[in-house]
């Protein structure tokens, strides 16, 4: 899919290409598209800079990996895991 992904993107100006998948996903993702137009990045982040979070990952985890990009406030994770404004902006920071 990555693949496929990277050789129908063609960046028209101004525009870029992001595919976020999920953690597990994120070594195969940035293999796959390290030397393409087309970014990658995490399907959700934690509110928690740090601390004994079971399950959750930091943006400075995701960083330190080289990843750039994660969604935050999807519906998804609003209606099932009560993602609130506040908790939203919190991962947005």
């Amino acid at each position: 899919l990555m693949a496929a992904i990277a050789a129908g993107w063609s960046a028209p100006p101004g525009r870029a290409l992001a595919v976020c998948v999920p953690y597990p996903y994120l070594v195969q993702a940035q293999a796959a598209l390290s030397s393409t137009p087309v970014a990658w990045g995490a399907q959700d982040v934690s509110e928690h800079a740090s601390g004994a979070y079971t399950g959750e990952v930091s943006a400075g985890m995701l960083v330190e990996f080289g990843c750039r990009y994660a969604i935050v406030g999807h519906s998804e994770r609003r209606q099932f895991f009560g993602d609130s404004d506040p908790i939203v902006a919190a991962k947005a920071r």
